[in-house]
Formats: structure tokens, sequence, C-alpha cells
């Protein structure tokens, strides 16, 4: 439900379900060429025009350079709470956990004002276990430490998924994956530091 207080054009409105409806119901939001479908809006720009009026509204959240980044502010994302029914060891039994009813809330991955997820193609991170195929949730953030993983922007055009060192005249950003050389630039911008990794089995 929108605040009444906010004030939305008649097709601000109709924008902001259509993103709340594919977020809630399908997991993520929309491109920005599935919106100019959906509303015969023919200019990127028109629809990036709307999207930043809900940004300022207050209703969404964006993160720039990256596609169906769009996130709800009002906390309306499906909840991460999964049943946790025990300890799984090899050659052995389930050991329940001392609370039958006990849950993992892994709410702090999917926290819609910091966190953005990005499905991963490639191999150049699976010796850290980052498979191609697989979803990586990474906090929004622009600085980062030694060796972390990172979401970066090299050059201001290439994406990359890989470990981060700062060097004494250059950044090194280095794959998991031995066949595979590192990337070296003094124009590196970081988007966010991964948090976590998803892989579904269909």
């Amino acid at each position: 439900m929108i605040n009444k207080s906010v004030k939305l054009t008649e097709r601000q409105q109709k924008v902001y379900q259509f993103l709340k409806d594919k977020i809630i119901n399908r997991g993520y939001g929309p491109t920005v060429r599935e919106i100019g479908d959906e509303f015969d809006i023919r200019s990127p720009n028109g629809v990036i025009g709307h999207l930043k009026a809900l940004e300022r509204k207050g209703l969404i959240t964006r993160q720039s350079n990256i596609s169906r980044s769009i996130q709800l502010c009002d906390n309306s994302q499906k909840p991460a709470n999964i049943s946790f029914v025990g300890l799984l060891v090899p050659g052995d039994t389930i050991t329940p956990p001392a609370d039958e009813q006990s849950q993992i809330d892994f709410s702090s991955l999917f926290d819609s004002n910091e966190n953005f997820c990005l499905k991963v193609n490639g191999t150049s991170m699976i010796d850290a276990c980052i498979q191609d195929g697989d979803y990586v949730v990474v906090k929004r953030q622009e600085s980062c430490q030694q060796g972390e993983i990172v979401v970066a922007l090299v050059d201001d055009h290439n994406a990359t998924l890989k470990r981060f060192y700062q060097e004494e005249t250059r950044v090194r950003l280095e794959p998991a994956n031995s066949n595979m050389d590192s990337i070296y630039s003094n124009n590196v911008k970081i988007l966010g530091v991964v948090k976590g990794v998803i892989r579904k089995f269909v």
C-alpha cells in the first residue's frame, strides 16, 4: 500500500504497481526495456524519468549501472525465513535442533536498502565456490578490504566479479581460477562486496 502522503501521477502509480508485482511475485525487478514494453514508452529516458521520480518520492531504490536492481522501500518483499531442521553429519542421521520450531533468518542477505543480487555468468570465481549460474548477494558500497570478492566496474564499462587487491600503483582484480589472468587497472569503481552465494537446483 502506498503512503497516502506520497503524491503520484496516474502513470507513476501504474509503473510502481508493475514494479511491485514483479519484485514480490517473480522475485526481482523488471528491466528498463520491460517497463517500456509494458507501458509503450519507447525511450529508455522516459522510463528512467519515472524511476527517478519514484526514487525521489522514497518508494524505490536503484543501483546505477546494474540491470534489475530496483528494490522496494516498503519492506513488502517476501520473508526470508526458512525452517531449520537440524545438523547434517555425513554417515549419520540428521540431528534436530533443540528448538523444533526454529528458523534461520536470511533477511540480512536480502536487505532492500543495501543489497542487490546478480547472476554469475562464467567460471572466473569457481575456486571460491562461485559457479556459472549461481546468484551472488552483494552489499552496495564503494570501498572494500584487501582480498574481498567484489563487483567492480573497470574503465567505466566492464563489470566484473573478482577479488580486489590495491597494489602500489594500480588495482589488481584477481579471478579464483588458475586458468584465467588477473585484470589490472587504475580506473576501478567498486559497486559492492559479495556477502552470499545462492545456488538453485532444478
